[in-house]
Formats: structure tokens, sequence, C-alpha cells
């Protein structure tokens, strides 16, 4: 075959591909789909969403560090309340990352909060972050990022953990509302003190909060929220509630060695 011959072959079949549905190109994609390009993303979204179909939306908005210095203390953003008008709403947020050795990070439902909130992580090297955000119809949405590391941060202990200060504070809840912060919410920002062990520092097992959730006094539930262990030592996490007052109201939760968290959280 002559090389115009062949350069015509191969650009043919560049064009058959390109015209083919994005659906069957998908299938044919080693990272199905991932506008990332990460290999991991397949076995990712099966291990935090099964078999349920998801598609990539910007009104999954997840935000990082472009480098983050502290592998220990990765500051993440999720907003997907560009989803609050599609099919009745958010049901849950769920966040992972690629290529940290425990994948799974949190589970939010927001219930009477914004479907948004800020927390810090820990990653063990460079990796896509994703924003698995479920609406109430059933369907996915995908949100990711790249955040650069320098790494380590799932394999070292915490600084409480290291100096031993970890159980004088143990179950500790600093909390405080923010008003005029957004716009159609107040803000409330709450820290756990724990040391949240990821179990993969030789001698250490995990040792993290699983539960927690905001009740008022009549025992109505404002969100819920399941952690994982690469959340960050003494999780400070912020939420976006709506903007009128709340009375009574009580942080409750539990870690994986069924230690009680139980305290005011002053409106």
């Amino acid at each position: 075959m002559s090389p115009f011959i062949q350069r015509r072959s191969v650009l043919g079949r560049g064009l058959m591909v390109a015209l083919l549905p994005a659906a069957l190109r998908a299938q044919d994609d080693p990272t199905g789909g991932d506008p990332l390009g990460s290999m991991q993303y397949p076995s990712l979204r099966e291990q935090t969403i099964g078999k349920a179909n998801a598609k990539f939306s910007d009104a999954v908005v997840i935000k990082g560090p472009a480098f983050a210095d502290d592998a220990m203390n990765v500051p993440l953003l999720v907003d997907a309340r560009g989803l609050d008008n599609v099919a009745g709403g958010v049901a849950r947020i769920r966040v992972a990352v690629d290529r940290n050795p425990v994948r799974q990070v949190l589970d939010f439902e927001p219930l009477r909060a914004l479907p948004m909130l800020a927390f810090r992580i820990r990653m063990e090297q460079a990796s896509p972050v994703r924003a698995f955000v479920q609406t109430r119809d059933g369907q996915w949405h995908v949100g990711s990022t790249w955040v650069q590391a320098a790494g380590g941060g799932c394999t070292v202990p915490g600084v409480t953990r290291a100096d031993g200060s970890w159980s004088k504070t143990l179950g500790q809840v600093q909390a405080r509302f923010f008003n005029n912060v957004l716009e159609g919410s107040r803000r409330l920002r709450v820290r756990v003190m724990h040391p949240m062990d990821t179990g993969l520092v030789a001698g250490i097992p995990a040792f993290y909060l699983q539960d927690l959730q905001l009740q008022d006094s009549t025992g109505q539930v404002w969100f819920k929220l399941a952690l994982h262990e690469p959340v960050s030592e003494n999780p400070l996490i912020t939420f976006e509630l709506p903007p009128q007052p709340l009375s009574g109201l009580r942080l409750v939760g539990r870690d994986n060695n069924g230690n009680r968290i139980n305290a005011e959280v002053a409106a």
C-alpha cells in the first residue's frame, strides 16, 4: 500500500471514530470518558456508586489547591447548588480520591441544608478528586478537579497522635455560625476533635469519626454526614444552612469505636 493510500486510510478511521456517538466512544475508552484521563476512574466510580450510570457535569463544582503544601490538610470545596432545580434537587454528595489508598472520603445528605460543604482531607499522592452527586431522580452527576500533592498524607501519624494529646480532647466540639457570608444561607463551621487515624501507620489501627448529624429541638435532622479515614485530623467542616435562626441545635454522632458525639450548637 502506498504511503498516500495508507494515510487516507488512517484519516478515514479517525473520522469514523469521531462520528461515533459519545456513549460508544466512552465504551472503548479505558478511562470511561473521564475528562482528566484517569485510568483509575472506572474502578473508583464502581466502588463509589456501584453499577449506576454517571455523567460529568459542570453543575458540580469541586475546588482544591493547584498544589497542596500540606498533604495531611488539603482544603476542598464542593458546591452542587447548580443541581438544585434538577429532578427534585440533590439527595446526596459522595467525595472520593482516585489514587488514595483509602479512596472514599465522605457521604453528605444535605436534607434541609444547602448542597455544599468545605472540609480538609489527606492525600497520599497527586490525584484527581471527585464529587459524585445524586439527584432525587436517582441520576449521578460527577465533578472533578486535579490536586498536585507532595504525598504521604495518609501514611504518617497526625500531630495529636504523635504528641499523645488526642486523648485529652477526643470528642470536643467547637461550632460557630456566620451570618451574611453567602446570600440565602447561614454558615455553620464545626470542628470535632479526633485523630482520624487511617490505619495505614504501623501500630495504629483505623480510628475515625463515622457519623455526624445536626438535629433541632424537635428531633428533625438538618443534615447527615458519613466520614471515612482520609478526612483530616480534628475535622473542620463548613455547612450552609437556611438563613433563618434555628434553636435547640445539637451535633450528634459516633466514631468507629463507638465513642459518642453529643454537643449543643449555639444559634
